[in-house]
């Protein structure tokens, strides 16, 4: 099971604050596990201005208005280190995710974004979701996602208040429908350090204040859930 460029809705209940109501973009998923970026969780700050000035990359387009755009967060998992997700008319080297949607973890696209000639949709997230081998199979066997196709107009758009009830609607779903579920004892808060190697060479690091950033420990093989389950949220 391949779930590269599915979404992941979180069931209600999900009993960690981090993923209540949460829609996960999947980036890339194998047997080494998985990476997702949170689609439907806007940070108060910083916004993709205040991002280019700390990068010292100059604003040159008009767009005024989308120097204000919030930045996600994308996931307890280094929340210092940032992502891109995108729609696929971009030509740098991004990575696929799905026909509709690509990510890019270099400087080059905020670069052209910030000139106006980056994709017709994009939108930056600090973090991501992280997976070990085989915990987010075993989350979705005991029922904390939902899988349903991905959309890059849920995905990139702006209405993030409305994403989980939308993504469920793609399936049919209405949130009357389900009842609370028992709290798994994993958070998604784990990843396959060499799965994530592969695509992200890093867009920037620890931006912002450093004490905001969370430890790397959801980085190390073998790490315990009851370790992952102390880091600590935003």
């Amino acid at each position: 099971m391949d779930l590269t460029g599915k979404f992941l809705i979180a069931m209600p209940g999900m009993g960690d604050p981090r993923f209540e109501h949460s829609v996960v973009a999947v980036c890339a998923h194998s047997p080494e596990g998985a990476m997702g970026l949170i689609v439907n969780k806007p940070l108060p700050k910083p916004d993709l201005g205040d991002l280019l000035d700390q990068l010292g990359i100059p604003m040159i387009t008009s767009d005024r208005a989308g120097a204000q755009a919030p930045i996600l967060f994308g996931g307890p998992v280094e929340t210092g280190r940032g992502f891109v997700l995108h729609s696929t008319d971009w030509h740098g080297a991004a990575m696929p995710v799905s026909a509709g949607l690509a990510m890019t973890a270099t400087r080059d696209i905020l670069v052209d974004i910030a000139a106006g000639v980056g994709p017709a949709q994009a939108t930056l997230a600090l973090g991501y979701a992280g997976w070990g081998p085989g915990q987010l199979e075993r989350e979705i066997l005991d029922n904390g996602w939902l899988i349903a196709d991905s959309n890059a107009e849920i995905a990139l758009g702006a209405e993030h208040g409305t994403k989980w009830t939308r993504a469920l609607g793609t399936m049919g779903s209405t949130r009357a429908r389900f009842r609370p579920r028992r709290a798994t004892p994993e958070a998604a808060g784990g990843a396959a350090p060499s799965l994530l190697r592969k695509f992200t060479p890093g867009i920037f690091r620890h931006f912002g204040n450093p004490e905001r950033v969370l430890p790397k420990r959801g980085n190390i093989p073998g790490e315990s859930s009851e370790r992952r389950r102390g880091q600590r949220p935003l």
